[in-house]
C-alpha cells in the first residue's frame, strides 16, 4: 500500500516536468536533474496528501461520535 502513492507521485511529477518541457517546445529531457527534482516534490506531495486524507477520516469519526453521544444524553438520559 505505501509503495502506491510514491509511484503515483513520482509519476507525478516526471509527468509535470516533460508537460512544462513540451509546452515550452524544448526537449523533454533538456535538464534530467529537473525531472528527478519533480519526482521527489510529487513523491512527498503524494504521501502527504495521503497522510491527510488519514487524519481527516479520524477527525471524521471522532466528530460524529462526539455528536452521537450528545444525541444519546439528549433524548435518552431525559426520559430517564
Amino acid at each position: 500500500m505505501p509503495a502506491t502513492p510514491t509511484i503515483i507521485g513520482a509519476l507525478l511529477g516526471l509527468g509535470t516536468q516533460m508537460y512544462s518541457n513540451a509546452l515550452r517546445k524544448l526537449p523533454y529531457m533538456r535538464h534530467p536533474w529537473e525531472h528527478v527534482l519533480g519526482m521527489g516534490l510529487g513523491v512527498v506531495f503524494v504521501n502527504q496528501l495521503v497522510k491527510f486524507d488519514d487524519k481527516l477520516k479520524q477527525d471524521l469519526d471522532k466528530m460524529l461520535e462526539r455528536a452521537r453521544e450528545a444525541n444519546e444524553r439528549r433524548y435518552i438520559d431525559d426520559d430517564e
